[in-house]
């Protein structure tokens, strides 16, 4: 069975759907802003909740990490106490509870490793030819583990040290273009 019409949910920078659509499949970003990829017409701008209930051959999810991430832990007590924490696990396991065949949920080592379970794979950028670190857990459903595609030898913590800025958390939550491209190439034709 092949992939047809696929769901790439917070992703406002498309850089997955962009390379979705490269191979022919119909792919949509969702997110509550704009998109930044240069393609409107395959975005759709509000809450993505509604659209889990729609048909999907496949879903990528990239949820926000902001109030589940470990490098934002020092925070936790309190977004424990006013709710944020509690939020952001509620609208990262509406992705789990989705009824679809093949889902792929990606965020930064936190704490839904402990609430929920452990990835089933961590993959880093230098994997698929950007010279920085970035682990990243992907859980998947009737999905393959990601094979690297390039490995290179730059260890780079570049993204990780960036100083505050008011575009910071968009900037590095965008998806390195050597991942997008291997999640299109090895999930966008795999059949169960």
């Amino acid at each position: 069975m092949e992939v047809n019409k696929v769901l790439i949910a917070c992703e406002e920078s498309q850089a997955v759907t962009i390379e979705m659509r490269r191979i022919g499949i119909e792919a949509y970003s969702c997110d509550l802003e704009p998109c930044s990829g240069g393609h409107p017409e395959w975005h759709i701008q509000g809450d993505v909740i509604p659209l889990l209930k729609q048909e999907w051959d496949m879903i990528i999810a990239f949820p926000p990490c902001t109030h589940l991430a470990v490098s934002g832990a020092r925070w936790w007590k309190e977004k424990r106490k006013d709710g944020r924490q509690q939020r952001g696990i509620d609208f990262f396991m509406e992705f789990v509870n989705t009824i679809c065949k093949r889902i792929a949920i990606e965020n930064p080592i936190g704490i839904m490793s402990t609430v929920w379970r452990k990835p089933d794979q961590i993959i880093q950028p230098w994997m698929f030819g950007h010279g920085e670190t970035k682990a990243t857990c992907l859980w998947l459903e009737n999905l393959p583990l990601l094979k690297p595609t390039n490995i290179v030898d730059g260890r780079n913590h570049s993204i990780w040290k960036m100083p505050p800025s008011k575009g910071r958390a968009k900037i590095r939550s965008k998806t390195f273009t050597g991942i997008a491209r291997a999640m299109a190439e090895q999930w966008g034709k795999y059949g169960v």
